[in-house]
């Protein structure tokens, strides 16, 4: 009797054990590529950074200035941005939080793209703004369906991690918009730019099937991304 409860007791532990996932998981990444080495020398620290003594922590680690001017402009899509991560603002490392302004001409628009480490929360500050999401569909992937929303001063919308999303800016005056994103490093895949502009190029045949376009096509839009 005693070796049967003793049995029993090892086998419902091990399935605990087994199937509890506080014992195993994975972390998010907070990079795109983390190749693994054996040489002490070239590791990389878990949240892609070294960590300062605190001792030697100063206010200005926790501080950004000038969130109100756009550093970078894409004249391309009518847009000039500014991102806060933690190259901008040290103190933001291993918080799982960074911040960006992004200003929007008439017409302008952030092109269809994802943020594969961060869910993004939008404030509309000024202007309108035609934002939308969209969700595969679970019974063929084929297909989606599509999230969309216009939002005014004062509006606030919510894209999901990952998934592929756009901002336009529908209105006559430039639209302003706060992005926060739930990562110190969200990333950023950008649909059009990544298919027609990488490194090194997909070959014509690959995105003539996928976009259903001929190979002529195909070469007008490289010039257009390159």
């Amino acid at each position: 009797m005693r070796m049967w409860w003793f049995i029993t007791t090892l086998v419902i532990t091990a399935a605990f054990i087994c199937n509890s996932p506080a014992y195993a998981y994975d972390n998010n990444p907070l990079q795109d590529i983390c190749v693994a080495v054996s040489d002490s020398e070239a590791s990389v620290f878990v949240n892609g950074n070294i960590c300062k003594d605190p001792k030697l922590a100063t206010s200005n680690d926790f501080y950004f200035p000038s969130l109100n001017i756009s550093k970078v402009v894409y004249p391309n899509y009518g847009i000039g941005a500014t991102f806060v991560g933690v190259q901008d603002m040290p103190g933001l490392n291993t918080l799982g939080m960074s911040i960006c302004r992004i200003e929007f001409e008439p017409q302008g628009h952030a092109p269809l793209h994802t943020h594969p480490r961060a869910t993004e929360l939008v404030t509309v500050l000024e202007g309108t703004l035609y934002v939308a999401f969209l969700v595969p569909d679970t019974a063929n992937f084929f297909y989606s369906r599509l999230f969309s929303k216009i939002l005014y001063p004062g509006d606030v919308f919510v894209f999901p991690r990952g998934l592929i999303h756009f901002q336009y800016n529908v209105g006559d005056t430039k639209a302003v918009v706060f992005g926060n994103f739930n990562s110190q490093n969200s990333g950023i895949v950008t649909v059009p730019s990544s298919s027609f502009a990488s490194q090194q190029l997909i070959v014509d045949d690959i995105l003539a099937l996928g976009f259903q376009l001929n190979k002529t096509e195909i070469a007008e839009l490289r010039k257009k991304f390159s």
